[in-house]
C-alpha cells in the first residue's frame, strides 16, 4: 500500500466533512450555492443517501465565507410528539436564537408570549428579534424535512415560510432565505387540501456522479489497478454514479487483495459488484442502503402494488416516457428510478439485478390475494378466462382493493372477473327461466292428456251404449212389432252421434303432445271405425 492510500479514505454513508478528500463536487453544488447566495428559496428533494446533507455542509461553509449568516434546523432530531406543537415550535425558536446568538433571556421572552399560538410566537421572533438584530443576509437550512410529514400541526409552519416569501417587498424579508432538504415532494408539505400547497422556490436536481466529476475518487485507487480510469469507469457504470454505492464499490476495490491488470477491469468490477453487493444482498446490506429502498417502496400498502407494477414496466422497457404523476414522483423518491430527459429509467444495473422481476413477483405475491391467477391471466394476454376470479375469491379481492391504488392491469383483471360473474348470473337466470317454461309446458301437456283421456273414455262408453241399444231395438222387432222404418231411423241417428264423438276425440288426439295420448286416441279411432262398420 502506498503513502496516498494510507491517507486517502472513502466514506460509505453519513455526511462528509468539508475537507473530506473523497467529496465529489457535482453540477448541483454550484447551482445550490449560487441560488442561495442570490437569495432564492430553493429545495433539494431526493432519495436517501444521495449526498444531500454533505451538500448542505459544504454550501453552508461557502456561504458563511461570503458573510451570509446560516443556521441549520435538523428536523430528524426534533420532538415528534403529535401533542407537543408548542414544544416543537419553541424548539425552533431556541435553535435559531442559539445559532445566531440573539437573546440571553429566551425563556422569559417565550413565557411573556404564551398567549400567542405556537406559530405566531415563531413569526414574532423572526419579525421582532431575528431580522432587526441581524443586518446581513440570512439562510436557514431545514434538513430531513420529511420528518414533518406525519405531524398534524406543521401545515402552519410551511404556511409561515410561504408568508415570509410573500413579504419580500419588505427589505428585511428580502434578506431571509429558507432552503429545504429531504425525501419529499413540494405538494406533500401542506396536507390540508384547502390551503395553498408549498410550491415556491427552485428545485435543485441532485444527480449521480459523472465520470469527469468523480475524478477525486480515483486517487484512492492508486496501486490497485494498472488502469485506474478504466476501473473508475466500470464502477460508475455499475452504480450509475449513485454516491453511496460508488463510495462503497471504490472501498471494495481498495479492500480487495487482488490487483486489477489491464483489460480485466470490467470482469473484476462485475465480480465485486455481484459477490459483495448483489448476491445475498439482504445479509450483506449492513448499512441498509438496499433495504431502505425496499422499505420505502413497500411502506404504503395502498400504493405498493401500483408502484411495483410501474417499476416493472420501466424495468422491462428500459425506459418509460414520464407522465409527471404523483406516483412517478414517489417511485423516484425511493431511489430506484431516475428521470432524465423526461424519461424514467432504473438508476443503475445493481438495482436492476437486486430488484428484478422475480423479486417483484415475490413482493406482489405478499400483497395481492390473487397474485398467481393475475400473473397467469396477464401472461395469456388477458385471454385465459379460467384464471379470472369467482365466488369468494372475487369478493375477497374486491374488498381488498377498496383502499388500494391499483395498477391499470389490476383494474382490468378485476373488471374482467366481475364481467364474467355478471355473464354467469345472466346465463343462470336464462337457464332457470327455460326450465320454468319447460315445467309449465309439461304441466299443460299433462292436463291436456288427462282431459283427452277423459273425453275418450266418455266417447267409448257412449259408443258401446249405442251398439247395445241397436241390438235391443233389433231384437224387439219380433216381440213388440215396432215399425222397421222408425227403428232404422233411430239407429242411424245414434250412429251419427257416435261418429261425431269419434271425430272430436280425433281432434283432441292432434292437440296432445304426448305419445301415450296419441296411442290412446288412435285406438279409440279404430274402435269407432269397427263399431260403425259392424253397425
Amino acid at each position: 500500500m502506498n503513502q496516498l492510500q494510507t491517507t486517502y479514505r472513502y466514506q460509505v454513508g453519513g455526511s462528509l466533512q468539508s475537507d473530506f478528500p473523497a467529496y465529489v463536487e457535482r453540477e448541483s453544488d454550484e447551482q445550490f450555492y449560487t441560488a442561495l447566495k442570490d437569495g432564492e428559496f430553493c429545495y433539494v428533494f431526493n432519495s436517501r443517501q444521495m449526498g444531500k446533507s454533505s451538500l448542505m455542509v459544504r454550501t453552508k461553509i461557502r456561504l458563511e465565507a461570503d458573510g451570509i449568516a446560516c443556521a441549520v434546523l435538523d428536523f430528524s432530531a426534533k420532538d415528534r410528539d403529535k401533542e407537543q406543537a408548542p414544544k416543537w415550535y419553541n424548539g425552533i425558536i431556541n435553535l435559531l436564537n442559539r445559532q445566531f446568538k440573539l437573546l440571553s433571556n429566551i425563556p422569559t421572552w417565550l413565557r411573556e408570549r404564551d398567549y400567542l399560538s405556537p406559530v405566531e410566537r415563531l413569526e414574532e421572533f423572526i419579525e421582532t428579534v431575528m431580522l432587526p438584530q441581524m443586518a446581513q443576509p440570512i439562510v436557514i437550512f431545514i434538513d430531513e424535512i420529511d420528518s414533518t410529514l406525519n405531524l398534524p400541526f406543521t401545515d402552519d409552519f410551511f404556511a409561515l415560510i410561504r408568508s415570509c416569501y410573500n413579504k419580500r417587498d419588505n427589505p428585511d424579508y428580502r434578506r431571509l432565505t429558507f432552503t429545504l432538504l429531504g425525501v419529499a415532494t413540494p405538494t406533500e408539505l401542506i396536507g390540508d387540501a384547502k390551503r395553498t400547497s408549498f410550491n415556491i422556490g427552485k428545485a435543485i436536481d441532485l444527480k449521480g456522479f459523472k465520470l469527469e466529476e468523480a475524478q477525486p475518487l480515483a486517487a484512492g485507487l492508486a496501486g490497485k489497478a494498472e488502469d485506474i480510469q478504466a476501473v473508475l469507469g466500470e464502477i460508475i457504470k455499475w452504480t450509475g454514479g449513485q454516491p453511496f454505492l460508488t463510495q462503497r464499490l471504490c472501498l471494495m476495490v481498495v479492500d480487495s487483495v487482488s490487483f486489477i491488470p489491464l483489460g480485466k477491469e470490467a470482469p473484476e468490477i462485475e465480480k465485486l459488484a455481484r459477490s459483495k453487493i448483489i448476491q445475498n444482498w439482504e445479509s450483506q446490506d449492513e448499512q441498509e442502503h438496499l433495504k431502505t429502498i425496499k422499505n420505502r417502496l413497500l411502506s404504503n400498502e395502498q400504493k405498493a402494488g401500483y408502484l411495483l407494477e410501474l417499476y416493472r414496466q420501466i424495468l422491462q422497457a428500459g425506459e418509460l416516457s414520464s407522465q409527471n404523476t404523483s406516483e412517478e414522483g414517489e417511485l423516484q423518491l425511493t431511489g430506484l428510478v431516475v428521470k432524465r430527459d423526461e424519461h424514467l429509467r432504473v438508476y443503475n444495473p445493481i438495482y436492476a439485478e437486486v430488484f428484478n422481476e422475480s423479486w417483484i413477483d415475490e413482493e406482489l405475491g405478499k400483497l395481492r390475494p390473487y397474485f398467481e391467477s393475475f400473473r397467469a391471466w396477464v401472461a395469456s394476454g388477458g385471454k385465459d378466462e379460467s384464471r379470472l376470479l369467482r365466488g369468494e375469491a372475487l369478493e375477497e379481492a374486491q374488498t381488498w382493493s377498496l383502499d388500494k391504488n391499483l395498477s391499470y392491469e389490476d383494474k382490468q383483471f378485476l373488471a374482467a372477473s366481475q364481467q364474467q360473474k355478471i355473464e354467469a348470473e345472466i346465463q343462470a337466470a336464462a337457464k332457470e327461466a327455460e326450465l320454468e317454461r319447460e315445467r309449465k309446458d309439461k304441466e299443460a301437456a299433462e292436463k291436456a292428456q288427462a282431459k283427452a283421456e277423459g273425453m275418450l273414455a266418455q266417447a267409448k262408453n257412449r259408443g258401446a251404449a249405442i251398439v247395445a241399444l241397436a241390438f235391443m231395438v233389433a231384437g224387439g222387432f219380433g216381440v213388440y212389432a215396432i215399425k222397421q222404418a222408425d227403428v232404422a231411423k233411430h239407429i242411424n241417428k245414434e250412429i251419427k252421434t257416435a261418429q261425431n264423438l269419434g271425430q272430436l276425440a280425433g281432434e283432441l288426439q292432434d292437440k296432445s303432445k304426448t305419445d301415450d295420448s296419441n296411442e290412446a286416441l288412435r285406438q279409440a279411432g279404430l274402435s269407432f271405425k269397427v263399431t260403425d262398420h259392424n253397425l
